[in-house]
């Protein structure tokens, strides 16, 4: 496939169209060696419709590259090869989490809609006051722990979802935590036993619905207890 004219490595299914993860963006990356993905919107991405399947052949992964635009490009010397759906019982599993706080510090709610295969549930929690950030590092644990009670034992790859570049730096970045320190080492411990985790950082308040639910709950949790 291609993006913006440029070959690219795409994650499909087996009818060859992208996966899309709960934003409904698909999974890339400019090189197949590369560790690090992107996240472009399939309407991006070139050689996407429903023959794309047809053309797998007997190479369930390979998608011929393609090139866009004036500039003349070499084709590559071998089709792209893309990674393979998820095994059966490997199905990833999309947590999403806000902390809210009314004032800082100030009285502290927590939002969070996890999503297993047909599974779904959400949860609002006020927890006293205290910071944002401690809001919303609490929030991601809260998820982690909903994920296992609607999947328990299943060990499935977990996407958590969250608007707060510090946690997400905390948790997954090496950051050096400055303070909150008991919690966040206490939040990395936890992690530990969620070997297959990935953090995501989505923008906040952009109109992305589960963040935005999220948000809600959160506020929701923080409104009721201080009627």
């Amino acid at each position: 496939m291609s993006f913006k004219g440029q070959s690219v490595w795409v994650r499909v299914g087996e009818d060859g169209r992208p996966i899309l993860d709960a934003e409904g963006r698909a999974e890339m990356k400019y090189r197949e060696e590369d560790s690090r993905t992107y996240r472009p919107l399939p309407a991006n991405l070139a050689n996407i419709g429903p023959d794309i399947g047809a053309n797998l052949g007997a190479n369930l992964g390979a998608v011929a590259a393609a090139s866009q635009g004036s500039e003349t490009k070499s084709p590559p010397r071998r089709p792209p090869r893309v990674a393979a759906a998820p095994q059966a019982g490997g199905e990833t599993i999309h947590v999403w989490t806000d902390g809210a706080c009314s004032g800082n510090p100030g009285p502290m709610g927590i939002g969070i809609v996890v999503v297993a295969g047909d599974k779904r549930k959400e949860h609002g929690e006020y927890l006293g006051k205290g910071t944002n950030n401690i809001a919303e590092l609490t929030a991601i644990r809260r998820g982690l722990e909903i994920a296992e009670e609607l999947a328990p034992g299943a060990h499935r790859p977990i996407r958590v979802y969250s608007d707060s570049s510090y946690a997400i730096g905390l948790l997954s970045q090496g950051w050096k935590a400055k303070a909150n320190q008991e919690l966040v080492a206490e939040l990395r411990d936890f992690l530990r036993g969620f070997p297959q985790v990935r953090m995501v950082k989505v923008e906040g308040h952009a109109g992305v619905p589960e963040n935005e639910r999220c948000d809600l709950l959160a506020r929701q949790a923080v409104a009721r207890n201080r009627a």
